[in-house]
Protein backbone atom coordinates (compact mmCIF):
# COMPACT_ATOMS: atom_id res chain seq x y z
CA UNK A 1 0.00 0.00 0.00
CA UNK A 2 2.85 2.38 0.80
CA UNK A 3 4.16 2.08 -2.76
CA UNK A 4 0.78 3.17 -4.14
CA UNK A 5 0.83 6.27 -1.95
CA UNK A 6 4.42 7.28 -2.65
CA UNK A 7 4.66 10.99 -3.48
CA UNK A 8 6.87 12.72 -5.99
CA UNK A 9 9.22 15.06 -4.09
CA UNK A 10 8.51 18.77 -4.52
CA UNK A 11 12.25 19.38 -4.91
CA UNK A 12 12.42 16.94 -7.82
CA UNK A 13 9.40 18.54 -9.48
CA UNK A 14 10.89 22.03 -9.18
CA UNK A 15 14.23 20.81 -10.56
CA UNK A 16 12.35 19.28 -13.51
CA UNK A 17 10.52 22.56 -14.08
CA UNK A 18 13.82 24.44 -14.32
CA UNK A 19 15.33 22.03 -16.81
CA UNK A 20 16.44 23.20 -20.24
CA UNK A 21 17.44 21.55 -23.48
CA UNK A 22 16.03 19.94 -26.60
CA UNK A 23 13.85 17.52 -24.64
CA UNK A 24 12.11 20.22 -22.60
CA UNK A 25 9.15 22.41 -23.43
CA UNK A 26 9.75 25.97 -24.62
CA UNK A 27 8.97 28.88 -22.26
CA UNK A 28 7.21 31.33 -24.57
CA UNK A 29 3.95 32.41 -22.87
CA UNK A 30 3.33 35.70 -21.02
CA UNK A 31 0.38 36.81 -18.85
CA UNK A 32 -1.72 37.97 -21.83
CA UNK A 33 -1.19 34.61 -23.58
CA UNK A 34 -2.24 32.78 -20.40
CA UNK A 35 -5.41 34.85 -19.94
CA UNK A 36 -6.25 34.29 -23.59
CA UNK A 37 -5.64 30.55 -23.18
CA UNK A 38 -8.08 30.57 -20.25
CA UNK A 39 -10.75 32.58 -22.07
CA UNK A 40 -10.12 30.50 -25.18
CA UNK A 41 -10.98 27.33 -23.28
CA UNK A 42 -13.75 28.71 -21.07
CA UNK A 43 -15.95 30.61 -23.52
CA UNK A 44 -17.11 27.98 -25.93
CA UNK A 45 -19.63 25.16 -26.14
CA UNK A 46 -20.82 25.82 -22.60
CA UNK A 47 -22.20 29.24 -23.41
CA UNK A 48 -22.85 28.86 -27.14
CA UNK A 49 -24.56 25.44 -27.02
CA UNK A 50 -25.18 23.96 -23.56
CA UNK A 51 -26.74 27.15 -22.11
CA UNK A 52 -29.77 26.75 -24.35
CA UNK A 53 -30.08 23.03 -23.74
CA UNK A 54 -29.78 23.37 -19.94
CA UNK A 55 -32.39 26.15 -19.91
CA UNK A 56 -34.81 24.17 -22.08
CA UNK A 57 -34.49 20.89 -20.21
CA UNK A 58 -33.60 21.76 -16.61
CA UNK A 59 -33.74 25.33 -15.27
CA UNK A 60 -35.62 27.67 -17.60
CA UNK A 61 -34.66 31.36 -17.12
CA UNK A 62 -33.24 30.36 -13.71
CA UNK A 63 -30.25 29.06 -15.67
CA UNK A 64 -28.76 32.39 -14.54
CA UNK A 65 -28.76 31.04 -10.97
CA UNK A 66 -27.15 27.83 -12.24
CA UNK A 67 -24.30 29.87 -13.69
CA UNK A 68 -23.83 31.67 -10.38
CA UNK A 69 -23.68 28.38 -8.46
CA UNK A 70 -21.23 26.82 -10.90
CA UNK A 71 -19.13 29.99 -10.87
CA UNK A 72 -18.87 29.98 -7.07
CA UNK A 73 -17.74 26.37 -7.07
CA UNK A 74 -15.16 27.12 -9.74
CA UNK A 75 -13.91 30.16 -7.81
CA UNK A 76 -12.99 27.98 -4.80
CA UNK A 77 -11.31 25.40 -7.03
CA UNK A 78 -9.62 28.17 -9.05
CA UNK A 79 -7.95 29.58 -5.94
CA UNK A 80 -6.57 26.12 -5.15
CA UNK A 81 -5.34 25.62 -8.70
CA UNK A 82 -3.64 29.02 -8.56
CA UNK A 83 -1.64 28.13 -5.44
CA UNK A 84 -0.45 24.89 -7.01
CA UNK A 85 0.31 26.44 -10.41
CA UNK A 86 2.52 29.13 -8.87
CA UNK A 87 4.18 26.68 -6.46
CA UNK A 88 4.71 23.82 -8.94
CA UNK A 89 5.15 25.47 -12.37
CA UNK A 90 5.25 22.34 -14.50
CA UNK A 91 3.11 20.71 -17.15
CA UNK A 92 0.64 18.19 -15.79
CA UNK A 93 -1.84 20.35 -13.91
CA UNK A 94 -3.89 18.43 -11.33
CA UNK A 95 -2.00 15.22 -12.12
CA UNK A 96 1.29 16.71 -10.89
CA UNK A 97 -0.40 18.34 -7.89
CA UNK A 98 -1.90 15.01 -6.85
CA UNK A 99 1.46 13.28 -7.27
CA UNK A 100 3.14 15.79 -4.96
CA UNK A 101 0.53 15.60 -2.21
CA UNK A 102 -1.71 12.52 -2.21
CA UNK A 103 0.45 9.86 -3.82
CA UNK A 104 1.05 8.00 -7.08
CA UNK A 105 -2.24 6.07 -7.23
CA UNK A 106 -4.20 9.31 -6.84
CA UNK A 107 -1.97 10.97 -9.43
CA UNK A 108 -2.71 8.18 -11.87
CA UNK A 109 -6.45 8.37 -11.22
CA UNK A 110 -6.51 12.10 -11.78
CA UNK A 111 -4.28 11.90 -14.86
CA UNK A 112 -6.50 9.23 -16.37
CA UNK A 113 -9.53 11.23 -15.29
CA UNK A 114 -8.21 14.36 -17.04
CA UNK A 115 -8.58 12.53 -20.34
CA UNK A 116 -12.32 12.80 -19.73
CA UNK A 117 -11.92 16.54 -19.25
CA UNK A 118 -9.59 17.47 -22.08
CA UNK A 119 -9.88 14.87 -24.84
CA UNK A 120 -13.62 14.31 -24.35
CA UNK A 121 -13.98 18.07 -23.81
CA UNK A 122 -12.42 18.76 -27.20
CA UNK A 123 -14.75 16.17 -28.71
CA UNK A 124 -17.75 17.87 -27.09
CA UNK A 125 -16.69 21.24 -28.46
CA UNK A 126 -16.13 19.77 -31.91
CA UNK A 127 -19.68 18.42 -31.85
CA UNK A 128 -21.00 21.87 -30.94
CA UNK A 129 -18.72 23.52 -33.50
CA UNK A 130 -20.12 21.39 -36.30
CA UNK A 131 -23.65 22.65 -35.56
CA UNK A 132 -22.62 26.30 -35.90
CA UNK A 133 -20.43 25.61 -38.95
CA UNK A 134 -23.31 23.90 -40.73
CA UNK A 135 -25.55 26.83 -39.74
CA UNK A 136 -23.02 29.34 -41.12
CA UNK A 137 -22.77 27.51 -44.43
CA UNK A 138 -26.57 27.39 -44.61
CA UNK A 139 -26.72 31.17 -44.11
CA UNK A 140 -24.30 31.43 -47.03
CA UNK A 141 -26.54 29.23 -49.20
CA UNK A 142 -24.58 26.00 -48.81
CA UNK A 143 -26.38 22.87 -47.55
CA UNK A 144 -24.10 20.04 -46.42
CA UNK A 145 -25.42 16.48 -46.72
CA UNK A 146 -27.10 15.70 -43.36
CA UNK A 147 -25.59 12.20 -43.37
CA UNK A 148 -22.18 13.72 -42.52
CA UNK A 149 -23.16 16.34 -39.96
CA UNK A 150 -24.36 14.29 -36.96
CA UNK A 151 -23.55 11.16 -34.97
CA UNK A 152 -24.39 7.73 -36.44
CA UNK A 153 -28.06 6.81 -36.34
CA UNK A 154 -29.32 10.37 -35.71
CA UNK A 155 -32.66 10.84 -37.48
CA UNK A 156 -32.63 14.13 -39.40
CA UNK A 157 -35.61 16.03 -40.85
CA UNK A 158 -35.76 19.00 -43.20
CA UNK A 159 -37.85 21.75 -41.61
CA UNK A 160 -37.89 25.56 -41.91
CA UNK A 161 -35.15 25.48 -44.52
CA UNK A 162 -32.65 23.46 -42.48
CA UNK A 163 -31.74 19.89 -41.61
CA UNK A 164 -32.14 19.28 -37.88
CA UNK A 165 -32.11 16.30 -35.54
CA UNK A 166 -35.69 15.10 -35.09
CA UNK A 167 -35.25 14.78 -31.31
CA UNK A 168 -34.22 18.44 -31.15
CA UNK A 169 -36.87 19.92 -33.42
CA UNK A 170 -39.80 17.73 -32.30
CA UNK A 171 -41.21 20.29 -29.77
CA UNK A 172 -41.27 22.96 -32.50
CA UNK A 173 -43.05 20.56 -34.87
CA UNK A 174 -45.66 19.73 -32.25
CA UNK A 175 -46.25 23.42 -31.54
CA UNK A 176 -46.69 24.09 -35.27
CA UNK A 177 -48.92 21.03 -35.76
CA UNK A 178 -46.53 19.44 -38.26
CA UNK A 179 -46.38 15.67 -38.61
CA UNK A 180 -42.67 14.64 -38.80
CA UNK A 181 -43.59 11.80 -41.16
CA UNK A 182 -44.52 14.37 -43.82
CA UNK A 183 -41.01 15.91 -43.84
CA UNK A 184 -37.93 14.80 -45.82
CA UNK A 185 -35.87 12.36 -43.71
CA UNK A 186 -32.24 11.27 -43.56
CA UNK A 187 -30.14 9.18 -41.18
CA UNK A 188 -26.68 10.41 -40.19
CA UNK A 189 -23.70 8.11 -40.75
CA UNK A 190 -20.79 10.06 -39.27
CA UNK A 191 -20.03 13.60 -38.05
CA UNK A 192 -17.33 14.29 -40.61
CA UNK A 193 -17.40 18.04 -39.89
CA UNK A 194 -16.38 17.55 -36.25
CA UNK A 195 -13.70 15.03 -37.22
CA UNK A 196 -12.06 17.40 -39.71
CA UNK A 197 -12.16 20.29 -37.22
CA UNK A 198 -10.08 18.37 -34.68
CA UNK A 199 -7.67 17.22 -37.40
CA UNK A 200 -6.88 20.82 -38.35
CA UNK A 201 -6.41 21.89 -34.70
CA UNK A 202 -4.08 18.93 -34.09
CA UNK A 203 -1.83 20.02 -36.96
CA UNK A 204 -1.60 23.52 -35.46
CA UNK A 205 -0.62 22.09 -32.06
CA UNK A 206 2.13 19.96 -33.56
CA UNK A 207 3.66 22.98 -35.31
CA UNK A 208 4.42 24.87 -32.08
CA UNK A 209 3.22 26.43 -28.83
CA UNK A 210 3.91 30.03 -29.87
CA UNK A 211 2.01 29.61 -33.13
CA UNK A 212 -0.83 27.88 -31.27
CA UNK A 213 -0.99 30.64 -28.65
CA UNK A 214 -0.99 33.41 -31.26
CA UNK A 215 -3.73 31.72 -33.28
CA UNK A 216 -5.70 31.19 -30.08
CA UNK A 217 -5.37 34.88 -29.14
CA UNK A 218 -6.71 35.92 -32.54
CA UNK A 219 -9.68 33.54 -32.29
CA UNK A 220 -10.41 34.67 -28.72
CA UNK A 221 -10.52 38.28 -29.91
CA UNK A 222 -13.08 37.30 -32.56
CA UNK A 223 -15.07 35.30 -30.03
CA UNK A 224 -15.23 38.13 -27.50
CA UNK A 225 -16.30 40.52 -30.24
CA UNK A 226 -19.21 38.21 -31.08
CA UNK A 227 -20.21 37.94 -27.41
CA UNK A 228 -20.25 41.72 -27.02
CA UNK A 229 -22.21 42.16 -30.27
CA UNK A 230 -24.82 39.69 -29.01
CA UNK A 231 -24.98 41.48 -25.65
CA UNK A 232 -25.43 44.82 -27.42
CA UNK A 233 -28.14 43.60 -29.82
CA UNK A 234 -30.02 41.66 -27.12
CA UNK A 235 -29.88 44.54 -24.62
CA UNK A 236 -31.28 46.96 -27.20
CA UNK A 237 -34.08 44.50 -28.02
CA UNK A 238 -34.99 43.97 -24.35
CA UNK A 239 -35.06 47.73 -23.69
CA UNK A 240 -37.31 48.24 -26.70
CA UNK A 241 -39.56 45.25 -25.95
CA UNK A 242 -39.69 44.82 -22.15
CA UNK A 243 -43.02 43.00 -22.49
CA UNK A 244 -41.35 40.20 -24.46
CA UNK A 245 -38.66 39.80 -21.81
CA UNK A 246 -41.25 39.79 -19.01
CA UNK A 247 -43.28 37.13 -20.81
CA UNK A 248 -40.27 34.91 -21.49
CA UNK A 249 -39.02 35.26 -17.92
CA UNK A 250 -42.35 34.18 -16.42
CA UNK A 251 -42.10 31.99 -14.52
CA UNK A 252 -38.43 32.68 -13.82
CA UNK A 253 -38.17 29.35 -11.96
CA UNK A 254 -40.50 26.88 -13.73
CA UNK A 255 -42.17 24.43 -11.31
CA UNK A 256 -40.68 20.97 -11.01
CA UNK A 257 -42.38 18.36 -13.19
CA UNK A 258 -42.12 15.68 -10.49
CA UNK A 259 -38.76 14.39 -11.69
CA UNK A 260 -35.42 15.36 -10.15
CA UNK A 261 -33.58 17.80 -12.40
CA UNK A 262 -36.64 18.73 -14.45
CA UNK A 263 -37.05 22.38 -13.40
CA UNK A 264 -37.62 23.69 -9.90
CA UNK A 265 -34.61 23.99 -7.57
CA UNK A 266 -33.43 20.49 -8.46
CA UNK A 267 -33.43 21.67 -12.07
CA UNK A 268 -31.25 24.62 -11.10
CA UNK A 269 -28.79 22.18 -9.46
CA UNK A 270 -28.86 19.86 -12.48
CA UNK A 271 -28.46 22.89 -14.74
CA UNK A 272 -25.40 23.98 -12.74
CA UNK A 273 -23.85 20.53 -13.19
CA UNK A 274 -24.61 20.53 -16.93
CA UNK A 275 -23.39 24.05 -17.73
CA UNK A 276 -20.42 23.50 -15.44
CA UNK A 277 -18.81 22.50 -18.73
CA UNK A 278 -18.93 26.21 -19.56
CA UNK A 279 -16.32 26.90 -16.87
CA UNK A 280 -13.89 24.19 -17.83
CA UNK A 281 -10.78 25.85 -19.13
CA UNK A 282 -9.26 27.92 -16.34
CA UNK A 283 -7.54 24.76 -15.11
CA UNK A 284 -6.17 24.21 -18.62
CA UNK A 285 -4.06 27.31 -18.01
CA UNK A 286 -2.20 25.39 -15.30
CA UNK A 287 -1.08 22.77 -17.87
CA UNK A 288 0.98 25.50 -19.57
CA UNK A 289 3.00 26.35 -16.44
CA UNK A 290 6.15 24.78 -17.85
CA UNK A 291 5.83 26.97 -20.96
CA UNK A 292 5.18 30.25 -19.06
CA UNK A 293 8.03 32.75 -18.99
CA UNK A 294 7.41 33.75 -15.34
CA UNK A 295 5.00 31.13 -13.93
CA UNK A 296 5.15 32.28 -10.28
CA UNK A 297 3.81 35.69 -11.27
CA UNK A 298 1.84 35.00 -14.43
CA UNK A 299 -0.07 31.82 -13.56
CA UNK A 300 -2.30 33.48 -10.90
CA UNK A 301 -3.06 36.28 -13.37
CA UNK A 302 -3.98 33.79 -16.11
CA UNK A 303 -6.20 31.55 -13.98
CA UNK A 304 -8.07 34.09 -11.85
CA UNK A 305 -8.28 36.73 -14.59
CA UNK A 306 -9.82 34.44 -17.18
CA UNK A 307 -12.27 32.96 -14.65
CA UNK A 308 -13.56 36.36 -13.49
CA UNK A 309 -13.98 37.76 -17.00
CA UNK A 310 -15.89 34.73 -18.25
CA UNK A 311 -18.19 34.42 -15.22
CA UNK A 312 -19.52 37.96 -15.71
CA UNK A 313 -20.06 37.41 -19.44
CA UNK A 314 -21.85 34.10 -18.85
CA UNK A 315 -24.41 35.54 -16.46
CA UNK A 316 -25.19 38.43 -18.82
CA UNK A 317 -25.52 36.25 -21.93
CA UNK A 318 -27.69 33.62 -20.18
CA UNK A 319 -30.06 36.28 -18.85
CA UNK A 320 -30.42 38.02 -22.21
CA UNK A 321 -30.81 34.80 -24.19
CA UNK A 322 -33.73 33.57 -22.07
CA UNK A 323 -35.26 37.06 -22.19
CA UNK A 324 -35.45 37.28 -25.99
CA UNK A 325 -36.33 33.61 -26.71
CA UNK A 326 -38.73 31.32 -24.79
CA UNK A 327 -36.54 28.82 -22.96
CA UNK A 328 -38.58 25.95 -24.43
CA UNK A 329 -37.20 26.85 -27.88
CA UNK A 330 -33.52 26.78 -26.94
CA UNK A 331 -32.81 23.04 -27.15
CA UNK A 332 -31.00 23.47 -30.48
CA UNK A 333 -27.42 23.18 -31.72
CA UNK A 334 -27.01 26.95 -32.11
CA UNK A 335 -29.11 28.75 -29.43
CA UNK A 336 -27.22 32.06 -29.63
CA UNK A 337 -27.84 32.21 -33.38
CA UNK A 338 -31.51 31.44 -32.70
CA UNK A 339 -31.54 34.34 -30.26
CA UNK A 340 -30.18 36.74 -32.86
CA UNK A 341 -32.72 35.43 -35.40
CA UNK A 342 -35.49 36.22 -32.89
CA UNK A 343 -34.28 39.83 -32.79
CA UNK A 344 -34.74 39.91 -36.58
CA UNK A 345 -31.24 40.93 -37.63
CA UNK A 346 -30.02 38.55 -40.34
CA UNK A 347 -26.50 39.96 -40.56
CA UNK A 348 -26.21 39.48 -36.82
CA UNK A 349 -27.01 35.78 -37.18
CA UNK A 350 -24.34 35.33 -39.87
CA UNK A 351 -21.81 37.24 -37.77
CA UNK A 352 -22.59 35.19 -34.65
CA UNK A 353 -22.22 31.92 -36.54
CA UNK A 354 -18.89 33.03 -38.01
CA UNK A 355 -17.60 34.24 -34.66
CA UNK A 356 -18.71 31.12 -32.81
CA UNK A 357 -17.02 28.92 -35.42
CA UNK A 358 -13.75 30.75 -34.74
CA UNK A 359 -14.39 30.84 -30.99
CA UNK A 360 -15.12 27.15 -30.57
CA UNK A 361 -12.02 26.34 -32.60
CA UNK A 362 -9.97 28.08 -29.90
CA UNK A 363 -11.59 25.88 -27.24
CA UNK A 364 -10.66 22.74 -29.14
CA UNK A 365 -7.11 24.03 -29.42
CA UNK A 366 -6.71 24.66 -25.69
CA UNK A 367 -8.37 21.39 -24.67
CA UNK A 368 -6.15 19.29 -26.94
CA UNK A 369 -3.15 21.35 -25.84
CA UNK A 370 -3.89 20.60 -22.17
CA UNK A 371 -4.40 16.88 -22.77
CA UNK A 372 -1.10 16.41 -24.58
CA UNK A 373 0.77 18.18 -21.75
CA UNK A 374 -0.80 15.95 -19.08
CA UNK A 375 0.15 12.78 -20.96
CA UNK A 376 3.63 14.25 -21.52
CA UNK A 377 4.08 14.60 -17.76
CA UNK A 378 2.74 11.11 -17.04
CA UNK A 379 5.16 9.64 -19.57
CA UNK A 380 8.12 11.53 -18.08
CA UNK A 381 7.22 9.90 -14.75
CA UNK A 382 7.22 6.47 -16.37
CA UNK A 383 3.49 5.84 -15.91
CA UNK A 384 2.94 5.84 -19.68
CA UNK A 385 5.21 4.61 -22.50
CA UNK A 386 8.20 6.75 -23.43
CA UNK A 387 6.80 7.78 -26.82
CA UNK A 388 4.17 9.90 -25.06
CA UNK A 389 6.88 12.34 -23.91
CA UNK A 390 8.79 12.46 -27.20
CA UNK A 391 9.47 16.09 -28.16
CA UNK A 392 9.74 17.08 -31.81
CA UNK A 393 13.34 18.17 -32.51
CA UNK A 394 12.26 21.23 -34.50
CA UNK A 395 8.92 22.32 -33.03
CA UNK A 396 9.73 21.39 -29.39
CA UNK A 397 6.19 20.05 -28.86
CA UNK A 398 5.00 16.58 -27.71
CA UNK A 399 4.01 15.79 -31.27
CA UNK A 400 3.22 12.07 -31.04
CA UNK A 401 0.97 12.62 -28.04
CA UNK A 402 -0.78 15.50 -29.81
CA UNK A 403 -1.54 13.29 -32.82
CA UNK A 404 -2.77 10.36 -30.70
CA UNK A 405 -5.02 12.61 -28.62
CA UNK A 406 -6.31 14.25 -31.81
CA UNK A 407 -7.28 10.90 -33.34
CA UNK A 408 -8.94 9.84 -30.09
CA UNK A 409 -10.96 13.08 -29.78
CA UNK A 410 -11.93 13.11 -33.47
CA UNK A 411 -13.29 9.57 -33.21
CA UNK A 412 -15.48 10.28 -30.19
CA UNK A 413 -16.67 13.63 -31.59
CA UNK A 414 -17.89 11.78 -34.66
CA UNK A 415 -19.84 8.99 -32.94
CA UNK A 416 -21.09 10.27 -29.54
CA UNK A 417 -23.80 12.87 -28.90
CA UNK A 418 -22.88 16.19 -27.32
CA UNK A 419 -25.01 15.43 -24.25
CA UNK A 420 -23.20 12.16 -23.49
CA UNK A 421 -19.81 13.76 -24.06
CA UNK A 422 -20.56 16.80 -21.89
CA UNK A 423 -21.73 14.68 -18.94
CA UNK A 424 -18.53 12.62 -19.02
CA UNK A 425 -16.42 15.77 -19.21
CA UNK A 426 -18.25 17.36 -16.29
CA UNK A 427 -17.92 14.44 -13.91
CA UNK A 428 -14.27 13.96 -14.83
CA UNK A 429 -13.47 17.62 -14.23
CA UNK A 430 -15.37 17.76 -10.95
CA UNK A 431 -13.43 14.76 -9.66
CA UNK A 432 -10.19 16.55 -10.58
CA UNK A 433 -11.37 19.64 -8.69
CA UNK A 434 -12.07 17.58 -5.57
CA UNK A 435 -8.57 16.11 -5.58
CA UNK A 436 -6.86 19.47 -6.20
CA UNK A 437 -8.79 21.17 -3.40
CA UNK A 438 -7.94 18.44 -0.93
CA UNK A 439 -4.34 18.46 -2.18
CA UNK A 440 -3.87 22.12 -1.22
CA UNK A 441 -5.00 21.37 2.31
CA UNK A 442 -2.79 18.29 2.59
CA UNK A 443 0.33 20.11 1.35
CA UNK A 444 -0.26 23.02 3.74
CA UNK A 445 -0.16 20.51 6.61
CA UNK A 446 2.80 18.48 5.32
CA UNK A 447 5.01 21.23 3.94
CA UNK A 448 4.17 24.55 5.58
CA UNK A 449 7.78 25.63 4.93
CA UNK A 450 7.39 25.83 1.13
CA UNK A 451 7.57 29.26 -0.45
CA UNK A 452 4.18 29.91 -2.02
CA UNK A 453 4.08 32.84 -4.51
CA UNK A 454 0.26 32.71 -4.23
CA UNK A 455 -1.61 31.47 -1.16
CA UNK A 456 -5.19 30.24 -1.23
CA UNK A 457 -7.03 32.29 1.42
CA UNK A 458 -8.89 30.78 4.38
CA UNK A 459 -7.38 27.30 4.26
CA UNK A 460 -8.90 24.78 5.01
CA UNK A 461 -12.31 26.48 4.53
CA UNK A 462 -11.86 27.34 0.83
CA UNK A 463 -10.54 23.85 -0.16
CA UNK A 464 -13.33 22.16 1.80
CA UNK A 465 -16.00 24.33 0.14
CA UNK A 466 -14.46 23.74 -3.28
CA UNK A 467 -14.45 19.97 -2.77
CA UNK A 468 -17.96 19.92 -1.25
CA UNK A 469 -19.56 21.96 -4.05
CA UNK A 470 -17.84 19.84 -6.69
CA UNK A 471 -19.08 16.63 -5.00
CA UNK A 472 -22.58 18.12 -4.81
CA UNK A 473 -22.63 18.83 -8.54
CA UNK A 474 -21.30 15.33 -9.23
CA UNK A 475 -24.17 13.91 -7.17
CA UNK A 476 -26.72 15.73 -9.36
CA UNK A 477 -25.47 14.09 -12.56
CA UNK A 478 -27.36 11.06 -13.97
CA UNK A 479 -26.58 7.55 -12.75
CA UNK A 480 -25.47 6.49 -16.24
CA UNK A 481 -22.72 9.11 -16.11
CA UNK A 482 -21.46 7.67 -12.82
CA UNK A 483 -21.44 4.17 -14.29
CA UNK A 484 -19.40 5.37 -17.27
CA UNK A 485 -16.95 7.12 -14.91
CA UNK A 486 -16.47 3.94 -12.87
CA UNK A 487 -15.92 1.85 -16.01
CA UNK A 488 -13.40 4.42 -17.26
CA UNK A 489 -11.52 4.40 -13.94
CA UNK A 490 -11.42 0.57 -13.86
CA UNK A 491 -9.84 0.58 -17.34
CA UNK A 492 -7.30 3.14 -16.13
CA UNK A 493 -6.41 1.12 -13.04
CA UNK A 494 -5.82 -1.95 -15.19
CA UNK A 495 -3.32 0.05 -17.25
CA UNK A 496 -1.65 1.41 -14.12
CA UNK A 497 -1.15 -1.99 -12.47
CA UNK A 498 -0.23 -3.58 -15.79
CA UNK A 499 2.30 -0.95 -16.90
CA UNK A 500 2.56 2.27 -14.88
CA UNK A 501 3.39 0.80 -11.48
CA UNK A 502 6.19 -1.37 -12.90
CA UNK A 503 7.76 1.53 -14.84
CA UNK A 504 7.28 4.33 -12.29
CA UNK A 505 10.40 6.54 -12.16
CA UNK A 506 9.59 7.68 -8.62
CA UNK A 507 9.25 4.12 -7.33
CA UNK A 508 12.41 3.00 -9.12
CA UNK A 509 14.37 5.93 -7.70
CA UNK A 510 13.02 5.29 -4.21
CA UNK A 511 14.05 1.62 -4.44
CA UNK A 512 17.56 2.65 -5.44
CA UNK A 513 17.79 4.88 -2.38
CA UNK A 514 18.92 7.95 -4.36
CA UNK A 515 16.02 9.99 -3.00
CA UNK A 516 15.50 8.12 0.22
CA UNK A 517 15.95 11.25 2.24
CA UNK A 518 13.20 13.24 0.56
CA UNK A 519 10.70 10.70 -0.81
CA UNK A 520 7.89 10.22 1.68
CA UNK A 521 5.24 7.51 1.69
CA UNK A 522 1.98 7.23 3.50
CA UNK A 523 1.58 4.41 6.04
Amino acid sequence: MSKLLITKPIDAILAEAEGQGANTLKRALGPVNLIMLGIGAIIGTGIFVLTGQAAAMHAGPAIVISFVLAGIGCAFAGLCYTEFASLIPIAGSAYTYGYATLGEIFAWIIGWDLILEYAFGAATVASGWSGYFVSLLRDLGIQLPPQWTATPGTEMVFYAGRWSALATVRPALQAAGVDPATLPHAVAHFNLVACLAIAVVTVVLVIGVRESANLNSAMVAIKLTVVFIFIGLATAFVLKHPDVAARNWHPFLPPNTGQFGAFGWSGVARGAAVIFFAYIGFDAVSTSAQEARNPQKDMPIGIIGSLLICTVLYIIVAGLLTAIVPYTSLNVADPVAVGVDAIGIHWGSVLVDAGVVAGLASVMLVMLYGQSRVLYSMSRDGLLPRWASAVHPRFRTPWITSIVVGVFAATFASVLTIGDLASLVNIGTLLAFVIVCLGVWVLRVRRPDLKRPFKTPLVPLVPILGAAISLGMMASLPRTTWIRLLVWLVIGLCIYFGYGRRHSVVQATARSGALADIVRTEP
